[in-house]
């Protein structure tokens, strides 16, 4: 019991003196195991290998070069205008656009943050010329950015597969049913505020269909790489981490040579940032590992679960304690730390009250997409803020019915389980 409170203490304290997360885990895990005395301190290290050692982590660095390849490659533009051509016309206009063409980009970044930004950069400054507050544009973009964390391939999907041993391609296609459901809500709810004259009509009159023709022509190429990927996998050609390697040959290939928009100077700047975010990555998920190691051999998930058992709430308390959880601590810790730390905890407790694996990922992914774009301090939230050039403060109330409508899906999600599971079931994933 000591050796926790050693373990949760020190992590607790370095991270509120700010150290980055990472190093808090680790160590805190070197401090836990001083007081143990009895596992020599070589098992840190040995667990900051054994957490990466897995072939599916070769996908990460992979998605995350793909993905950079084709934010920068003209792709997020071209995306866009498609999704404009296509539903600027309806009430609502610019914020069915925003949603729209972030189901589009999330299907090829695989990353919120490039989609936060991308989408950010390109949508905002049109939002607000158009009649937009700047703090709902905003908030639109927050809530679509939330919502795309469900449309595979999603970064964190690859790492929590490949730590929990989840076949990813499942995950992948797991994630198409609340994605959507989730989008349809957003769109429901932008174009009622529409109607009340909370937002400003359609963007523009509906285009001739010559341009909606050219607009989708041009949007061939960037989506192709989403059939490579999806088509590879479900047809079994190849595995979910040999489709991100050929997914990054195909994404150098349009960006470099087709669409000519990335310099060798550019080339270098990606590999650069690639090689930064997958240490990063890598560093979190050893260190997680060593962290939950030590939960594990202390029997804290066991803990967790006797509770749950005694209280008598079962399945139904337990997916309300997973959604509370991965919300505070998505919103404090960021996205993939959170997962990194709780998912190996909670995992353990949701096949002990025989929920479906599957279902128990999906359900930490959609609430992490929310807790990233949360008021006050959700990262992804922050951003976005930063491109508008807006206080994160003036978010919150115009954020709030669209966190909301979102915090109902995943209500709706955990209870219904079939919207997870069945697509990878009826493709026998």
């Amino acid at each position: 019991m000591i050796t926790i409170l050693v373990l949760l203490g020190s992590f607790a304290f370095l991270l509120a003196i700010n150290v980055p997360v990472a190093f808090s885990m680790i160590l805190a895990c070197i401090l836990a195991l001083l007081e143990h005395g009895a596992i020599p301190l070589s098992t840190v290290t040995i667990k900051l290998y054994s957490g990466i050692d897995t072939f599916p982590f070769l996908a990460i660095p992979l998605f995350i070069l793909a993905g950079g390849l084709m934010e920068q490659g003209g792709i997020s533009q071209r995306l866009v205008r498609l999704a404009s051509n296509l539903v600027g016309h309806i009430r609502g206009g610019l914020g069915f656009v925003v949603v729209v063409a972030e189901i589009f980009f999330s299907g090829i970044s695989g990353s919120s943050i490039a989609d936060a930004s991308a989408i950010g950069a390109l949508l905002l400054p049109s939002m607000v010329r158009a009649g937009y507050p700047a703090a709902r544009a905003a908030a639109i973009v927050a809530a679509s950015t939330g919502m795309g964390m469900m449309i595979p391939p999603c970064l964190n999907m690859v790492v929590l597969g490949a730590m929990s041993n989840i076949s990813i391609a499942a995950l992948f296609m797991g994630g198409f049913l609340p994605g959507f459901f989730m989008a349809v809500t957003l769109m429901a709810l932008i174009y009622w505020q529409s109607i009340r004259g909370l937002l400003p009509g359609a963007m523009h009159a509906r285009p001739p269909l010559k341009e909606t023709l050219i607009s989708i022509r041009d949007s061939v190429v960037p989506m192709m790489m989403t059939v490579i990927i999806f088509g590879g996998i479900f047809a079994g050609i190849f595995t979910a981490t040999e489709a991100a390697a050929v997914a990054t040959v195909y994404a150098f290939l349009v960006s470099f040579f087709w669409y000519k928009e990335i310099t060798k100077k550019d080339l270098y700047k990606i590999l650069v940032d690639t090689a930064v975010m997958t240490g990063v990555v890598s560093l979190l998920v050893g260190a997680a590992t060593g962290f939950s190691w030590i939960l594990a051999t202390h029997q804290v998930p066991r803990t967790i679960g006797n509770f749950i058992t005694a209280v008598g709430g079962g399945q139904g308390l337990f997916l309300l304690m997973t959604i509370g959880v991965f919300l505070v601590f998505g919103m404090v810790l960021d996205g993939l730390p959170a997962i990194l730390i709780f998912f190996p905890i909670l995992y353990p407790i949701a096949q002990a009250v025989n929920l479906s694996s599957l279902h128990f990922a999906e359900l930490v992914i959609a609430t992490i997409g929310i807790a990233i774009i949360a008021p006050p301090i959700g990262l992804c939230l922050v951003i976005i803020c930063s491109i508008a050039k807006i206080k994160l403060s003036d978010t919150i109330q115009p954020l709030i019915p669209y966190t909301l409508i979102l915090i109902i899906d995943l209500v709706i999600m955990a209870f219904w389980p079939q919207m997870v599971l069945f697509l990878p079931q009826l493709f026998k994933l």
